[in-house]
């Protein structure tokens, strides 16, 4: 492992992203925003103050439904793995996104048979903490965990 202390073990080993050679450390370099453009005729207005600001809350609910579709009943299997995360993120991703609001998301899904050794994670951004969100919903059942991670990044025109 490299002395930075910035990167992360894969399954091809350690790897260090580019703003680590960079000098950076740990913290990504700051991305400019696109230039200022100015709307085509026709083309769809800026989203409304109502539009705008990540609701963690309906985030969550959001996405516990959806997992609650594909996950509630089942049993850990793992040949059904691939298939219910894909599910659980396809269908998470679509349901905020019909929110209209002005955000990328960014969803991921993590489902691990429940064990006595229990399961960690942790996640880290670096953004606009005024206009940025993000929302973790933690669901279990009888034989699996699965963790469920809603980055939400403004779109600023």
């Amino acid at each position: 492992m490299p002395d930075s202390g910035c990167g992360a073990w894969g399954v091809d080993g350690w790897r260090e992203p580019p703003f680590c050679r960079a000098g950076l450390g740990n913290r990504s370099p700051r991305l400019l925003p696109p230039p200022f453009s100015v709307p085509k005729a026709g083309a769809a207005s800026p989203p409304s103050e109502a539009q705008v600001g990540f609701n963690a809350d309906e985030a969550h609910n959001i996405v516990k439904e959806c997992i609650d579709g594909v996950l509630g009943g089942e049993d850990y299997n793992q040949n059904n793995i691939n298939q219910w995360t894909a599910s659980i993120v396809e269908q998470s991703l679509a349901h905020l996104v019909k929110l209209g609001k002005a955000y990328k998301y960014i969803v991921t899904c993590a489902v691990v048979q429940r064990s006595a050794y229990g399961f960690h994670t942790a996640s880290s951004c670096f953004w606009d903490t005024t206009s940025d969100g993000t929302c973790t919903v933690r669901w279990e059942n009888r034989t699996m965990n699965c963790i469920v991670n809603v980055f939400a990044i403004a779109i600023v025109l």
